[in-house]
């Protein structure tokens, strides 16, 4: 008989998390590698990870800090081969990098949209692109979409909402293409508001009472809360979901 908690161990796994140097890509890689799975460290600032490096190697697994600006198709594959070279697979995916801004959509430049979605969106599918040619049946991708791509948000977020609206369709068409034949799940989770770095700068004054309105939990969500729905979505306990987008956001999206 198949013991349940099993199905979540990634023992003899790699994981590639991009945005990974700090903030929520930090946490999912410190909890993919207590699940068992090595990782597979990318960010654009390098420096920040060996630190978190260290922290995965102190829970005796093994960590390789590979810089690279994934809005550059070349440089996804240029990690993929790292990563490759370093383990000889890559089994999971997790699509975290990502950036937000606040900018009303009279004033948003060309620039700043662009930016948002060529990071939020086009980074995201070269990733998996260079992640998608390499993984063997039974690999799992996890795009980081948005709550903001289900529900209005508090602020003017034209450009982060669209992009993260496209995280979704992206998802779905990715998992019909490479679920049946290449055998590789592709799903997305839509996290709330976080203590995060994301949103550590947004006054508490104009955050919390936007929570608290449209959360039927009323309170910001804890970096456990969603580590936890990436291992599922990651490991075997999630073998017959795809093409799906799990909301991770105190019930905001269903309120």
């Amino acid at each position: 008989m198949t013991n349940v908690l099993d199905l979540f161990r990634l023992d003899g796994k790699v994981a590639v998390v991009t945005g990974a140097s700090s903030g929520l890509g930090a946490g999912f890689s410190r909890a993919l590698a207590q699940a068992g799975a090595d990782i597979v460290l990318a960010a654009r600032r390098t420096d920040r990870l060996h630190e978190v490096a260290k922290q995965i190697e102190d829970l005796g697994r093994r960590a390789l800090p590979a810089g690279v600006d994934i809005t550059d198709p070349d440089g996804c594959e240029a990690m993929a081969a790292e990563a490759m070279a370093e383990f000889g697979r890559i089994d999971i995916l997790v699509n975290n990098a990502g950036i937000g801004t606040a900018v009303s959509a009279l004033r948003e430049t060309p620039e700043q949209f662009r930016q948002v979605v060529d990071i939020n969106l086009y980074g995201l599918y070269w990733a998996a692109q260079a992640c998608g040619r390499i993984m063997e049946p039974g690999s799992s991708i996890v795009n980081i979409s948005s709550v903001l791509a289900l529900i209005k948000s508090y602020a003017p977020q034209a450009a982060y909402s669209a992009s993260k609206a496209g995280v979704l369709g992206l998802t779905r068409d990715l998992a019909q293409q490479w679920s049946g034949r290449r055998g590789i799940r592709v799903n997305a989770i839509a996290p709330g508001y976080f203590a995060s770095e994301m949103t550590a700068g947004i006054p508490e004054d104009m955050l919390l009472p936007f929570v608290r309105q449209h959360s039927p939990l009323g309170r910001l969500g804890l970096q456990h809360e969603l580590d936890a729905a990436v291992v599922f979505l990651a490991s075997p306990a999630s073998s017959y979901i795809t093409g799906t987008t799990l909301a991770v956001d105190g019930g905001m999206s269903g309120h």
